[in-house]
């Protein structure tokens, strides 16, 4: 005879001072764990979890990583019994608020000083994908951004980029400098040698287009390759 398991413990019946959302409501979203912000946009766990005890096995399956934790598909989200495709929708609505908030924080014309700048730029476009995308940040003679473009998006090990694709925005905008910038899903940060032939060819074509190309800069979920700080461009 088998004995059922337990139902874990409601979330009701915890101190009031312990429940996630009167704890957010009598101090702040700083004073809560992931998992308890988590617990709180999907509202109710499944028979054998409460919420708090679903969203602490959603985050231990990424290792705690909120980067990881934003790559997950909605299928990924709903394998995990208690997520359905409401509360799918609402995790995956919350990390894009928070991708959106990173790059409102920059403003507009936003000066590029380093390659630091940059890589604070694109990396709400970038580090979170499964997939590789090209993009680049067109600039003016005083290394403000006036525009951005993705080139082309390719599959986990790639992508091909055009060079007509690549300066045709850069011309329109008349931009004075253009920095390229894709990612790598697997989070290798080494430039392959497929990297640093391309940026050997747009560089050379932004030369004959009076287009200067100042950097390429190779973004992952926890860092990223700046071709300029390595005097590879």
């Amino acid at each position: 005879m088998s004995i059922k398991k337990p139902y874990s413990s409601n979330i009701k019946s915890w101190k009031v001072s312990d429940r996630p959302r009167e704890k957010l409501m009598a101090k702040s979203s700083a004073d809560l764990t992931d998992s308890e912000l988590l617990a709180i946009l999907i509202g109710h766990g499944n028979r054998e979890e409460n919420a708090v005890q679903l969203c602490q096995r959603i985050l231990k399956s990424v290792n705690h990583d909120l980067v990881m934790l934003s790559r997950l598909t909605m299928n990924d989200l709903m394998k995990f019994k208690g997520i359905g495709e409401a509360k799918a929708v609402s995790i995956a609505a919350a990390l894009e608020l928070g991708r959106r908030r990173q790059k409102s924080e920059l403003g507009d014309h936003y000066r590029i000083r380093d390659s630091k700048d940059v890589y604070l730029y694109l990396k709400s476009h970038l580090e979170d994908l499964n997939h590789e995308e090209f993009w680049v940040l067109l600039l003016d003679r005083s290394n403000k951004v006036i525009g951005q473009e993705q080139i082309s998006r390719g599959g986990v090990a790639g992508t091909l980029v055009d060079a007509k694709l690549v300066f045709k925005p850069a011309l329109e905008r008349f931009a004075s400098h253009v920095i390229l910038s894709h990612n790598h899903p697997s989070g290798n940060l080494s430039p392959s040698q497929q990297d640093i032939n391309l940026t050997k060819k747009l560089k050379q074509a932004g030369e004959h287009l009076d287009v200067k190309v100042l950097d390429h800069i190779i973004i992952t979920a926890h860092g990223f390759y700046s071709f300029s700080d390595e005097g590879r461009l």
